[in-house]
């Protein structure tokens, strides 16, 4: 068992989420500490005796703004990345985490990540060329990509980023589709390079987070997954994460190629084509000719599928 502090926006939805975390003895490994995120006194006293965090916060702060700016956000138009939570507080939290002193060594004295980063397939996608989204289609032109809501992918790929470089031992965790409906359980895989196309319960998202954290093979490594369903788990993922490269080392264009002419052969549906989706219409819908629930596809309320940014500085 492993004492947990979850940093909130508010105490009082946390005790509606997971019944009374306020150490009355229900939940007694749970803390639950109301925390800004881009303050970071704040952030920095709240991990006080952490030796590792996750991160799985998204939104925009209230930082200073033009006038422009804030016509933009009135609007719902894209803020810059320099506004977004994640920008922000993921150096927040590197930072706090490498003062906090603590080496966290496995017994073969290999690193483990201290701050795993749950991300998003396809947040490179946008900014790639024209020659290399016409190559991968199959996965650049997808709903989400092409729509791009809020700029949130460019948001979380500036993210990674500032992540990568902060000097923080770390992992970079991109799930495909989050889908409830998907079986939970299923068994997860991983791929790179941004070529995945998929889906995933959010139950097994949030356990491949939990194992990543006490898995060394994920060490300072980004990577996708989706769920397979109809196979189990495996029993530990840290030979699927072995075989992953390190951002340092990066994939051969071979390689590129390679995990996405497989990955596209294990889409759902049986069209199998992600790039004739219209966002908010399903695999199944597309087999059975039928309008999703944001209309046709070039005609979608996209805002009306994103989650909207929050205009508060606390996650």
């Amino acid at each position: 068992q492993v004492p947990v502090v979850a940093l909130v926006r508010s105490a009082d939805k946390a005790n509606e989420v997971f019944g009374n975390a306020d150490g009355d003895g229900k939940n007694p490994l749970l803390q639950v500490i109301p925390c800004d995120l881009t303050n970071e006194s704040q952030v920095t006293q709240a991990v006080q005796g952490c030796d590792a965090a996750i991160w799985c916060a998204t939104g925009f702060s209230d930082a200073k703004t033009t006038l422009l700016e804030r016509i933009k956000r009135l609007m719902g138009m894209a803020l810059t990345p320099k506004q977004s939570v994640d920008c922000v507080g993921i150096p927040i939290l590197a930072k706090a985490m490498l003062n906090q002193g603590v080496g966290r060594k496995p017994r073969n004295n290999i690193s483990l990540p201290q701050v795993v980063m749950l991300s998003s397939a396809g947040v490179t996608r946008p900014s790639w060329d024209e020659k290399k989204k016409e190559k991968y289609r199959g996965c650049a032109d997808i709903p989400i990509v092409r729509l791009n809501p809020f700029g949130i992918l460019d948001v979380k790929a500036e993210s990674e980023e500032a992540l990568r470089q902060s000097g923080v031992n770390y992992s970079i965790v991109r799930p495909t589709g989050l889908n409830d409906n998907w079986p939970a359980g299923s068994r997860p895989l991983f791929s790179q390079g941004d070529v995945a196309v998929g889906r995933i319960h959010r139950k097994d998202v949030a356990k491949v987070l939990v194992d990543v954290l006490v898995t060394p093979e994920a060490c300072d490594k980004t990577f996708e997954v989706l769920a397979l369903a109809g196979y189990p788990p495996a029993r530990s993922i840290a030979p699927a994460l072995e075989r992953l490269v390190t951002d340092a080392q990066g994939l051969t264009e071979a390689q590129l190629e390679m995990n996405f002419s497989l990955l596209q052969q294990l889409l759902p549906g049986e069209v199998q084509d992600a790039a004739k989706l219209a966002m908010g219409q399903t695999y199944e819908e597309l087999d059975q000719g039928k309008t999703g629930r944001l209309g046709e596809r070039g005609t979608e309320d996209a805002e009306a599928a994103a989650p909207k940014p929050t205009s508060s500085l606390t996650v």
